[in-house]
């Protein structure tokens, strides 16, 4: 399958893999101020494609495959940089084939470290998308899966119910996280990944971000915690470039190593 990718600036290669909900216009005012120093390619995550229509759902392998073969063509090691779900999908490629990348920067990923991401809520937000009610699936998504704020749960099921696109992502949005779920416990596969690697976290996410950023810094050989006060888990949107002089600082230690 051809894939979608957005590919602009010349330098060093910086690859980044979206999270849910979205596509790569999702990191777009990240990226501006990059490409003065450095060539950024953002995938258009399969997961989150809405011209195709598939029988089965979208697994991590072939989304990671993607992430390896977009890599393979640069020719040089690129600094792969994961948001969320795709952040998940940065740590397997990088377990999968270090030898691509110089550095790994992954932001909130929300890697299995004990029970299922999901579990029952996933059911019953499933149940809720398919009786065609997207607002309370991501309603169900956003407090039971996420942990998002009352206040905030709010907000963004006014805007799906708002915006057509937003309501087609809801049912991916699901298969993402029984995606993520049926990788299981990795932790053992992370700690292999000697790349030098950036964790990042908001100091208003869900704490249970905040664990998961933990157990990979505990098994991760190069890995340290950065923490961004006063942003939640769309730093992309809300501080973009104050996420991309971080991107660009790592980029640079990752440059002169």
């Amino acid at each position: 399958m051809d894939m979608e990718f957005v590919d602009e600036g010349r330098g060093p290669v910086i690859l980044i893999v979206h999270g849910g909900m979205g596509d790569s216009s999702a990191w777009a005012r990240v990226v501006r101020p990059l490409t003065n120093r450095y060539r950024v390619i953002r995938l258009h995550r399969r997961q989150y494609r809405l011209d195709l229509v598939r029988a089965e759902p979208v697994t991590i392998a072939e989304e990671v495959d993607d992430v390896l073969a977009l890599a393979g063509t640069v020719g040089e090691p690129v600094l792969l940089v994961g948001h969320s779900s795709g952040g998940v999908i940065a740590l397997e490629a990088a377990a999968a084939a270090p030898a691509l990348f110089a550095g790994l920067f992954v932001y909130e990923p929300p890697a299995v470290i004990g029970a299922p991401l999901g579990g029952r809520p996933l059911c019953a937000a499933r149940a809720a998308a398919a009786a065609g009610k997207p607002g309370k699936a991501i309603a169900i998504f956003e407090r039971d899966i996420f942990g998002a704020g009352r206040v905030a749960r709010t907000v963004f099921r006014i805007v799906v119910a708002a915006v057509p696109q937003l309501r087609a992502y809801v049912p991916r949005q699901l298969d993402d996280v029984a995606a993520i779920d049926s990788l299981g416990p990795r932790l053992d596969s992370y700690a292999a990944i000697e790349l030098p690697t950036v964790l990042l976290g908001g100091d208003r996410s869900p704490a249970h971000l905040g664990e998961r950023i933990d157990a990979l810094c505990d098994v991760m050989p190069n890995a340290r915690k950065i923490v961004m006060a006063g942003q939640a888990h769309n730093a992309n949107d809300f501080a973009p470039r104050r996420l991309a002089r971080l991107v660009e600082g790592f980029a640079a230690e990752v440059a002169a190593e």
